[in-house]
Protein backbone atom coordinates (compact mmCIF):
# COMPACT_ATOMS: atom_id res chain seq x y z
CA UNK A 1 0.00 0.00 0.00
CA UNK A 2 0.95 4.00 -0.70
CA UNK A 3 2.47 5.67 2.24
CA UNK A 4 1.88 9.67 2.70
CA UNK A 5 1.77 12.58 4.95
CA UNK A 6 -0.96 14.28 5.35
CA UNK A 7 -0.92 18.19 6.77
CA UNK A 8 -3.95 19.19 9.06
CA UNK A 9 -4.68 23.13 8.33
CA UNK A 10 -5.93 25.22 11.26
CA UNK A 11 -6.08 22.68 14.49
CA UNK A 12 -5.08 23.67 18.10
CA UNK A 13 -4.96 27.30 17.43
CA UNK A 14 -7.51 27.80 19.64
CA UNK A 15 -10.12 27.07 22.12
CA UNK A 16 -12.39 26.18 18.79
CA UNK A 17 -10.75 23.67 16.85
CA UNK A 18 -9.13 21.45 19.14
CA UNK A 19 -8.34 18.15 17.26
CA UNK A 20 -6.31 15.82 19.63
CA UNK A 21 -3.85 13.09 18.16
CA UNK A 22 -5.83 10.67 19.33
CA UNK A 23 -8.34 11.46 17.48
CA UNK A 24 -6.96 12.04 14.73
CA UNK A 25 -5.32 8.25 14.32
CA UNK A 26 -9.05 7.08 15.03
CA UNK A 27 -10.48 9.75 12.28
CA UNK A 28 -6.73 8.52 9.87
CA UNK A 29 -7.78 4.98 10.42
CA UNK A 30 -11.81 5.66 9.68
CA UNK A 31 -10.47 7.53 6.29
CA UNK A 32 -8.80 3.37 5.72
CA UNK A 33 -5.41 4.38 6.99
CA UNK A 34 -2.80 2.11 8.32
CA UNK A 35 0.41 2.42 9.87
CA UNK A 36 -0.77 5.94 11.45
CA UNK A 37 1.90 7.96 12.80
CA UNK A 38 1.46 11.49 14.24
CA UNK A 39 4.47 14.15 15.15
CA UNK A 40 3.69 16.85 17.32
CA UNK A 41 0.14 18.56 17.82
CA UNK A 42 0.03 20.48 15.01
CA UNK A 43 -1.63 18.12 12.51
CA UNK A 44 1.24 15.81 10.95
CA UNK A 45 0.05 12.49 9.97
CA UNK A 46 1.61 9.82 8.45
CA UNK A 47 -0.32 6.45 7.10
CA UNK A 48 -0.87 3.73 4.45
CA UNK A 49 -3.96 3.91 2.65
CA UNK A 50 -4.84 1.68 -0.79
CA UNK A 51 -5.88 4.41 -2.38
CA UNK A 52 -3.91 5.50 -4.97
CA UNK A 53 -4.64 9.22 -6.12
CA UNK A 54 -3.38 12.13 -3.28
CA UNK A 55 -6.85 13.62 -4.35
CA UNK A 56 -8.27 10.79 -2.89
CA UNK A 57 -6.61 10.53 -0.10
CA UNK A 58 -7.17 14.19 0.90
CA UNK A 59 -10.94 13.80 0.27
CA UNK A 60 -11.35 10.79 1.92
CA UNK A 61 -9.28 12.09 5.11
CA UNK A 62 -11.28 15.34 4.91
CA UNK A 63 -14.36 13.51 5.43
CA UNK A 64 -13.00 11.11 7.91
CA UNK A 65 -11.65 14.63 10.11
CA UNK A 66 -14.87 16.40 10.05
CA UNK A 67 -16.99 13.52 11.41
CA UNK A 68 -14.54 13.19 13.90
CA UNK A 69 -13.54 16.87 15.09
CA UNK A 70 -17.15 18.40 14.00
CA UNK A 71 -15.11 21.08 11.80
CA UNK A 72 -13.78 21.23 8.57
CA UNK A 73 -10.24 20.22 8.50
CA UNK A 74 -8.02 20.86 5.23
CA UNK A 75 -5.47 18.15 4.32
CA UNK A 76 -2.78 18.48 2.27
CA UNK A 77 -1.15 15.40 1.25
CA UNK A 78 2.66 14.79 -0.36
CA UNK A 79 4.22 11.58 -0.84
CA UNK A 80 7.11 10.36 0.56
CA UNK A 81 9.52 11.22 -2.52
CA UNK A 82 7.66 14.93 -2.64
CA UNK A 83 7.83 15.45 1.27
CA UNK A 84 11.92 14.49 0.52
CA UNK A 85 12.28 16.92 -2.13
CA UNK A 86 10.72 19.65 -0.37
CA UNK A 87 13.42 18.99 2.84
CA UNK A 88 15.81 18.94 0.36
CA UNK A 89 14.93 22.17 -1.12
CA UNK A 90 14.57 23.47 2.13
CA UNK A 91 18.27 22.42 3.27
CA UNK A 92 19.30 24.07 0.18
CA UNK A 93 17.81 27.30 0.68
CA UNK A 94 18.83 27.40 4.42
CA UNK A 95 22.55 26.67 3.63
CA UNK A 96 22.75 29.39 0.59
CA UNK A 97 21.43 32.31 2.84
CA UNK A 98 23.44 31.92 6.49
CA UNK A 99 21.61 34.67 7.80
CA UNK A 100 17.87 33.64 7.76
CA UNK A 101 16.73 33.62 11.14
CA UNK A 102 13.26 31.74 10.59
CA UNK A 103 12.54 29.18 7.02
CA UNK A 104 8.62 28.70 7.15
CA UNK A 105 7.50 26.32 4.39
CA UNK A 106 4.23 26.86 3.45
CA UNK A 107 2.52 23.31 1.86
CA UNK A 108 0.86 23.75 -1.19
CA UNK A 109 -2.76 21.81 -1.88
CA UNK A 110 -2.18 22.36 -5.76
CA UNK A 111 0.43 24.08 -8.45
CA UNK A 112 0.03 27.83 -8.45
CA UNK A 113 -0.03 29.28 -11.42
CA UNK A 114 3.38 30.60 -12.96
CA UNK A 115 2.17 34.71 -13.01
CA UNK A 116 1.30 34.36 -8.97
CA UNK A 117 4.56 32.46 -8.40
CA UNK A 118 6.59 35.05 -10.43
CA UNK A 119 4.24 38.21 -8.21
CA UNK A 120 5.34 36.62 -5.08
CA UNK A 121 8.88 36.16 -5.50
CA UNK A 122 9.29 39.56 -6.94
CA UNK A 123 8.30 40.56 -3.69
CA UNK A 124 11.73 39.27 -1.89
CA UNK A 125 14.27 41.79 -0.94
CA UNK A 126 17.90 41.45 0.24
CA UNK A 127 16.51 40.54 3.61
CA UNK A 128 13.33 38.33 3.08
CA UNK A 129 12.77 36.23 0.52
CA UNK A 130 9.76 33.62 -0.93
CA UNK A 131 10.85 30.75 -3.03
CA UNK A 132 8.42 28.50 -4.30
CA UNK A 133 9.27 25.27 -6.04
CA UNK A 134 6.32 22.94 -7.03
CA UNK A 135 3.54 22.69 -4.41
CA UNK A 136 6.07 24.10 -1.85
CA UNK A 137 6.67 28.05 -0.64
CA UNK A 138 10.06 28.53 0.75
CA UNK A 139 9.68 31.56 3.35
CA UNK A 140 13.12 32.86 4.32
CA UNK A 141 13.16 35.76 6.76
CA UNK A 142 16.52 37.41 7.48
CA UNK A 143 17.33 39.47 10.07
CA UNK A 144 15.49 41.73 11.40
CA UNK A 145 12.22 39.00 11.72
CA UNK A 146 9.76 39.77 14.18
CA UNK A 147 8.42 36.85 16.14
CA UNK A 148 5.11 36.05 15.53
CA UNK A 149 5.23 37.29 11.69
CA UNK A 150 4.57 34.07 9.81
CA UNK A 151 3.84 35.37 6.85
CA UNK A 152 4.50 39.09 6.11
CA UNK A 153 4.42 37.93 1.87
CA UNK A 154 0.85 36.32 2.62
CA UNK A 155 1.68 33.75 0.47
CA UNK A 156 -1.86 31.53 0.21
CA UNK A 157 -3.40 34.78 -0.59
CA UNK A 158 -0.84 35.61 -3.33
CA UNK A 159 -0.57 32.00 -5.05
CA UNK A 160 -4.84 31.68 -4.32
CA UNK A 161 -3.35 27.90 -3.42
CA UNK A 162 -4.80 26.67 -0.05
CA UNK A 163 -1.67 26.08 2.29
CA UNK A 164 -0.22 25.29 5.50
CA UNK A 165 2.75 26.19 7.26
CA UNK A 166 5.75 24.54 9.61
CA UNK A 167 9.14 25.18 10.19
CA UNK A 168 12.24 23.54 8.38
CA UNK A 169 12.55 22.03 11.46
CA UNK A 170 9.19 20.03 10.88
CA UNK A 171 9.59 19.81 7.37
CA UNK A 172 13.14 18.03 7.56
CA UNK A 173 12.47 16.26 10.44
CA UNK A 174 8.94 14.53 9.24
CA UNK A 175 11.39 13.86 5.85
CA UNK A 176 14.45 11.98 7.66
CA UNK A 177 11.69 10.05 10.20
CA UNK A 178 8.90 9.20 7.95
CA UNK A 179 10.27 9.15 4.16
CA UNK A 180 13.86 7.62 4.23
Amino acid sequence: MPTYVAFLRAINLGPNRKFAKADIVTATEAAGGADVLTHINTGNVRLTTPLRSRAKVEAALEKAYLAQAGFEVPTIVYTPAELRAVAADARELTASRPDVERHYVYLLKGEPAPARVAELEARSDEVNAAVVRHRAVHLLLGPGYQAGAVDPFKCEKALQVLATNRNFNVVTTLADKWCS
